[in-house]
């Protein structure tokens, strides 16, 4: 059996508005907390599960019908959906304030974010306005409100969101997610060649950490498809 590297590195493919995509990161660090073996580095990756999502967004009932049919049909998944995030510390509203909205410009804040250190931090603030707090991340007084904590000025963030490289760049990296395989987030890579599908319980993560040498199986839990959008 080959010896465990000194560090381990979890490449998380992931979008904004994917509700599994916020209990696999919190999963994940509880996982990291509780080990204590090599290091453990997290790289966050953008993914769009609804890249054709018009700027103005859709309120819960219009993107609700148009993707399900009907709002009752997808009772049961929000249901569901709240209960897991209690357990992980998560107060999904799924009310009817809820709007979801094209992410695109939020990975391009997150892909500068990065660059400057604070990609972690700024993604489960983004989660929590999505989920939680229910802001309208395509207001840009919103975004605007958040990235001040960051130090940012106005100015910038809309330097960022409407620059035209940084949009390519991230759609790159999507579009080489697409390649290698990725059908559903959140995708889990670890040292860049075991995967974990889904927000899969703590215990795995910790299992594979400790076996990474003989994790051969992609391994599948909840997640949210990527042609249809169901979660």
């Amino acid at each position: 059996m080959e010896m465990m590297t000194e560090k381990i590195t979890v490449d998380v493919v992931s979008d904004v508005a994917c509700p599994w995509c916020y209990v696999g990161k919190r999963r994940l660090e509880a996982a990291i907390e509780q080990w204590q073996g090599a290091e453990i580095v997290v790289n966050w990756h953008p993914y769009q599960l609804d890249p054709t999502m018009p700027e103005e967004g859709f309120t819960r009932d219009e993107y609700l019908v148009n993707k399900f049919g009907s709002i009752e049909k997808m009772q049961s998944m929000t249901d569901h959906l709240t209960a897991v995030g209690k357990e992980v510390g998560i107060d999904f509203d799924f009310g009817e304030n809820w709007m979801s909205v094209n992410t695109l410009h939020l990975h391009q804040l997150l892909h500068v974010a990065g660059q400057e250190g604070f990609k972690d931090q700024l993604k489960e603030r983004l989660l929590k306005a999505y989920f939680v707090d229910l802001d309208r991340l395509n207001n840009k007084e919103v975004l605007y409100s958040i990235l001040s904590d960051f130090g940012w000025e106005s100015n910038k963030v809309d330097l960022v969101i409407n620059d035209k490289e940084i949009a390519t760049a991230v759609q790159q990296q999507i579009a080489h997610s697409q390649k290698i395989g990725v059908t559903g987030v959140p995708y889990f890579i670890i040292n860049n060649k075991y995967a974990i599908s889904g927000a899969q319980p703590s215990s795995v993560f910790l299992e594979t950490f400790n076996k990474l040498t003989s994790l051969e199986s992609i391994i599948k839990g909840d997640s949210c498809d990527t042609s249809t959008g169901d979660c």
